[in-house]
């Protein structure tokens, strides 16, 4: 008898509700039916609107120029690089700065594989070894805000190398002070004022990030992973971000969106257009855009625009993917890794402003 109750239960009921997205529906079926009447060329004006802000990027930029090739070239680089042992080399330099500031030195792998590697290889890989690490949720923190001090991909550090040469800015010291210090500067700080819980524990076995592929393959393989970088990667996030900003200026509100960021970018050392394109699509595309852009940029914010590009940006990444990234392969849960997240963004965005009033003087005649 119950089984019988519970197969009736079980039947659609003839009187459902409605869910929101049901009304939402159709009010957008009554909206496009009233824009088709009264305005029927408002929605290819929207369509036109929004190719004429993806495709310029997408295709003029990363399909037929050099950005794309640039991308995968650099991948290649990098690859070879990590294959030398670049990674393994850096790794063994910091870990005794760890130990002397009595810190898991397993905090600060991610940061240094993302200098070659990617934001999301980076939490994939180091993840687990913060776990078998045995390194506290405050060091794992502290790992994912200092990873966000480094390139969310080897491409935007060697392009913005290039635009650096382009305006015969001296990339020695922006590198030292804007990259690789961070990696030692930030786990301090933030280990002696939000992330207090750490301690000095000695890792019986560095881990190996040097492959054993042989060499050649590396070569290979790597233009295969540039060439996925390019074109599932970089292509999709900034096609998708155009295309929001597209909708948003046939709406007619982007313009006093863009140029309210502008003025705060600006003001703290950062030049606005590709400063705006760092934080909302790709840092790589803007520091490309840095090169190409010489004759119309101001010179005296190229260093900060630098800084931050060399980061974990665009938003995407910091809401979005590091989140899940991380909570898959680590102890932390997704508010944890994205509340660490943001504060390793506010404390890139105030090196690009600190570095950018103090270094550009001297860099920048």
């Amino acid at each position: 008898m119950e089984d019988k109750q519970e197969t009736q239960s079980n039947v659609p009921s003839n009187r459902s509700k409605w869910h929101y997205y049901e009304v939402i529906g159709i009010l957008l079926v009554l909206i496009s039916l009233a824009l088709l009447f009264f305005a029927p060329n408002s929605l290819s004006s929207l369509f036109d609107t929004i190719i004429n802000e993806v495709k310029p990027i997408v295709v003029d930029v990363f399909l037929t120029g050099e950005v794309g090739i640039a991308i995968i070239v650099s991948v290649i680089m990098g690859r070879m690089l990590e294959r030398l042992g670049f990674t393994d080399g850096l790794i063994r330099i910091l870990v005794p700065i760890m130990k002397l500031f009595r810190i898991n030195p397993s905090v600060i792998i991610p940061s240094v594989y993302n200098i070659l590697g990617d934001i999301n290889a980076a939490g994939q890989i180091a993840g687990p070894i913060l776990v078998k690490a045995k390194a506290t949720r405050d060091e794992q923190k502290i790992a994912v805000a200092t990873m966000i001090q480094s390139p969310q991909s080897f491409a935007t550090f060697v392009l913005g190398l290039i635009a650096l040469a382009v305006f015969n800015i001296n990339a020695f010291p922006l590198v030292i002070l804007g990259i690789f210090l961070p990696i030692i500067v930030v786990p301090f700080i933030l280990s002696k004022t939000i992330y207090r819980n750490t301690r000095s524990v000695s890792l019986g076995e560095l881990p190996r990030f040097t492959p054993n592929t042989k060499f050649m393959n590396t070569i290979f393989s790597s233009a295969k992973e540039g060439t996925e970088l390019l074109f599932l990667i970089i292509i999709p996030a900034v096609a998708v971000v155009f295309f929001f900003i597209g909708v948003l200026k046939y709406i007619g509100i982007w313009d006093p969106i863009e140029s309210s960021l502008a003025s705060i970018l600006t003001l703290i050392s950062i030049e606005p257009s590709t400063g705006i394109v760092s934080i909302l699509a790709a840092p790589t595309l803007a520091v490309a855009q840095l090169a190409d852009l010489a004759t119309s940029i101001d010179p005296r914010l190229i260093v900060g625009s630098f800084i931050l590009a060399n980061s974990g940006l665009p938003l995407s990444v910091i809401f979005g993917q590091i989140p899940a990234t991380w909570k898959e392969t680590s102890d932390l849960h997704e508010r944890e890794a994205l509340v660490a997240a943001v504060v390793g963004l506010i404390i890139r965005v105030a090196t690009a402003c600190i570095l950018g009033y103090l270094l550009t003087p001297f860099l920048v005649v």
